[in-house]
């Protein structure tokens, strides 16, 4: 029996919505500290297929695979336990709590139970040196105290980032990191993305193609559903479909 050299991967992976099938038998493979951009227009089903990916969302059909197990029907906190993390398209912190406090929250669904309602969040001294260690490596440890919903839109995506890496991932999926960024804070992302890449297998879904281009090192291109072509950077730059498709004139847009 062969060894899959991926990480992460799908067989065949499909999700239907009545007679719509939104993604169409997607086989896409992931390997360890690998940066890797799925890209395409709007309504491609990239969204729909990380939500496949991570538990979010049932699929009708086909595989998720991660570590050589089968990992398609468990739902999306068991999905997150193996240590595959996830971010969202809308930013999805808790503004009323500080970045420690929001990074310490999610390190704690890494505790074996929740059931431990009399002892202080203060004194798991392990899951406090989580929440410091992500907002180190996120570039927030200076803004720890920080109360998140007084934070500029780009820091609150890198506060969600910050949270995800307290969850101690093996795999980001990251939906849209830079969307509604300005310039300098996309700059900022981007850095930081770049450096995530060489610790973490990184599954990457952004519109940005400067960005893309400068992040990843694999790509993979889907339209309406199904996959176009994937490979590494060069091959998908050189390629004559993805070009006609995303890379010419509208290259901007997607």
């Amino acid at each position: 029996m062969s060894v899959s050299p991926f990480l992460f991967e799908t067989k065949e992976l499909t999700k239907a919505f009545g007679g719509l099938i939104a993604v169409n038998q997607v086989s896409i493979g992931f390997k360890e500290r690998e940066a890797h951009a799925i890209i395409g227009p709007n309504g491609a089903g990239k969204s729909t297929f990380v939500n496949l990916l991570t538990g979010h969302l049932p699929a009708s059909g086909g595989h998720v695979m991660f570590r050589g197990a089968d990992i398609t029907r468990l739902p999306a906190h068991k999905v997150a336990r193996l240590g595959i993390g996830r971010s969202y398209q809308k930013t999805n912190v808790f503004p009323t709590f500080t970045c420690f406090e929001n990074c310490r929250l999610a390190a704690q669904s890494r505790l074996s139970t929740s059931m431990r309602f009399l002892r202080p969040a203060a004194a798991y001294r392990d899951i406090s040196a989580m929440a410091s260690e992500a907002l180190e490596r996120a570039g927030l440890a200076a803004k720890a105290g920080r109360v998140a919903g007084t934070m500029s839109y780009g820091e609150q995506r890198q506060l969600e980032i910050a949270m995800v890496l307290a969850t101690a991932p093996q795999v980001l999926v990251l939906d849209e990191p830079l969307a509604g960024m300005g310039k300098e804070e996309s700059e900022g992302m981007v850095r930081l993305l770049q450096d995530l890449a060489r610790a973490y297998t990184l599954i990457l879904i952004e519109h940005d193609m400067d960005a893309v281009f400068a992040i990843a090192r694999v790509l993979s291109v889907m339209v309406n559903g199904t996959l176009l072509e994937s490979g590494p950077l060069e091959q998908i730059r050189a390629s004559k479909a993805v070009q006609d498709a995303y890379l010419g004139d509208g290259a901007e847009a997607y």
